[in-house]
């Protein structure tokens, strides 16, 4: 390293010992999760009938009455590119064909049906008595797309007017903010919603924030309190060429890249709340729809309030503990509860068991809603064996999985749910303490890909991902969801599905 690499190193507030484990990591690559077998309703994943749904949601409610501190995490950073790929691509082959694709087709077929056509139209120059051939098509997608229209291929999620109905246009930001008012009001009736955004985009977020937020209050009886953060330079990784050095720019700096959502761990760690619901930017419904997201969001924090109680309550008594009451009373307690203790726990005996114990309980704990699979894209969540032999629940993503090896592949195969990422989490421990989160990552679970820059091959390295490597040594418990509860939005035309349409 040169003293200018140096100097780069010091002001991103990156180590260069990080620097090396990365460079390591290029050359060696993450190892495959070991799946032992999915997760599935009574081995793994839990399924509430209606009275117990509705008992889980009161103990939620109840918890709230406690003055407990609860707060909406919202990763929504960068921009929406990825949701217009097939329009970029319609674009892109203008010169050489005239036609459609069946993506642009089904678009302008239905511009109506997208609660931004009328503006859309109107500066495309394209009225109700036009008939949209393919060079008008162009032109509407164009604005639609680039800074001298909407501009939507260039702005953040959030901002983007997803969903039309009687009360008006709302972005996603917006519908968070309704959510909010539904299942995060604490006993002062104040909202806490914190989001992570790029730094070039907090002023559009703020805007949006500020132009609903009376309007919300005074519908909802609420008080908001909206909080941002950045992805931190201090998580970003190193670029590397193809032979595993370090990649430098036209300056002759290193490129670094940011880590994926997995850095947003140090985000979190951030919080100082008892309770912290995470949902993605995109995963939202019309108003009229919101029941079962609503219910189920109350279900699994009183799930996790009920669960968090026990272990604190176990906690405290593990110390004056017999070994027979360990075995008998603690233990079949924790099972009851869906609580998974490692055989290498269990076998271990007086002292060894009572210290292994409590410091498997004092972790952080998270409730994940899991939906039935119907096609939809995603993790899933599987029964995983780590180094030491310890097999516990883990949410482990398709990269995360050696799909060559038949034997994985049968496991895969007979998977039943996936990860919408739906998480209630608690923080702190018995003692009302923050955890440290940076302690219960799992290095091991990264990932490399290729990418380019400025046309040069690179690889880059994200860090193990929010939900599943960075809470790889959580306390999980896994509660079956409705797909009604997960309705994202990853192109455009998802837009057209009931759930974003009118009533």
């Amino acid at each position: 390293m040169f003293l200018e690499d140096q100097l780069q190193l010091e002001k991103k507030g990156i180590s260069l010992e990080k620097i090396e484990n990365q460079i390591s990591w290029f050359k060696s690559g993450f190892p495959y999760m070991n799946i032992i077998r999915p997760a599935i309703i009574s081995d793994g994943i839990i399924k509430y009938n209606n009275q117990i749904l509705n008992e889980m949601a009161n103990e939620y409610e109840k918890a709230v009455q406690k003055n407990i501190k609860i707060k909406k995490f919202v990763p929504a950073s960068g921009a929406a590119t990825r949701m217009f790929k097939d329009l970029y691509e319609f674009i892109n082959q203008k010169k050489k064909d005239i036609f459609h694709t069946n993506f642009s087709k089904q678009f302008i077929d239905n511009l109506n049906k997208f609660p931004f056509s009328a503006e859309l139209k109107k500066i495309s120059k394209i009225n109700d008595d036009n008939t949209i051939g393919i060079n008008e098509s162009i032109i509407i997608v164009e604005k639609l797309l680039n800074e001298n229209g909407l501009n939507y291929g260039n702005l953040p999620k959030g901002v983007l007017e997803f969903h039309q109905s009687a009360k008006g246009i709302r972005t996603p930001i917006e519908e968070h903010m309704v959510e909010g008012a539904l299942y995060v009001k604490d006993s002062s009736n104040h909202v806490n919603i914190h989001f992570t955004v790029s730094p070039e985009h907090e002023n559009m977020f703020k805007r949006v924030v500020e132009s609903a937020r009376k309007r919300f209050e005074e519908e909802y009886d609420v008080k908001y309190v909206i909080s941002f953060s950045h992805q931190k330079t201090s998580t970003d990784t190193l670029a590397v060429k193809p032979d595993n050095t370090p990649f430098r720019i036209e300056s002759g700096e290193l490129l670094f890249r940011p880590a994926g959502h997995g850095a947003l761990i140090e985000n979190l760690n951030d919080l100082k709340s008892d309770i912290v619901f995470i949902k993605n930017i995109d995963n939202v419904t019309q108003e009229h729809l919101i029941d079962d997201t609503v219910l189920y969001k109350k279900a699994l924090a009183g799930t996790l309030c009920k669960t968090k109680d026990l272990i604190f309550r176990i906690l405290e008594l593990l110390e004056d503990a017999s070994e027979i009451i360990i075995r008998d009373s603690i233990i079949p307690s924790l099972q009851a509860h869906n609580i998974n203790i490692p055989e290498t726990i269990l076998m271990q005996h007086a002292k060894h068991l009572k210290d292994s114990l409590f410091g498997y309980l004092n972790r952080p704990i998270r409730v994940c809603g899991m939906v039935k699979n119907e096609g939809e894209p995603g993790g899933g969540p599987f029964w995983v064996e780590d180094k030491e032999g310890n097999i516990a629940l883990q949410i482990v993503e398709s990269s995360q999985i050696e799909m060559t090896n038949e034997k994985y592949k049968n496991i895969v195969n007979k998977s039943t749910h996936f990860n919408p990422v739906d998480l209630v989490c608690s923080l702190k421990n018995y003692k009302g303490e923050k955890f440290d989160l940076s302690l219960y990552v799992d290095p091991d679970t990264g990932f490399i890909s290729e990418k380019s820059y400025v046309g040069s091959p690179i690889k880059a390295l994200e860090l193990p991902g929010l939900w599943n490597g960075a809470m790889a040594h959580w306390i999980t418990i896994f509660v079956e969801v409705p797909l009604s509860t997960f309705n994202p939005v990853k192109t455009i035309n998802d837009l057209l599905r009931p759930q974003h349409q009118p009533e």
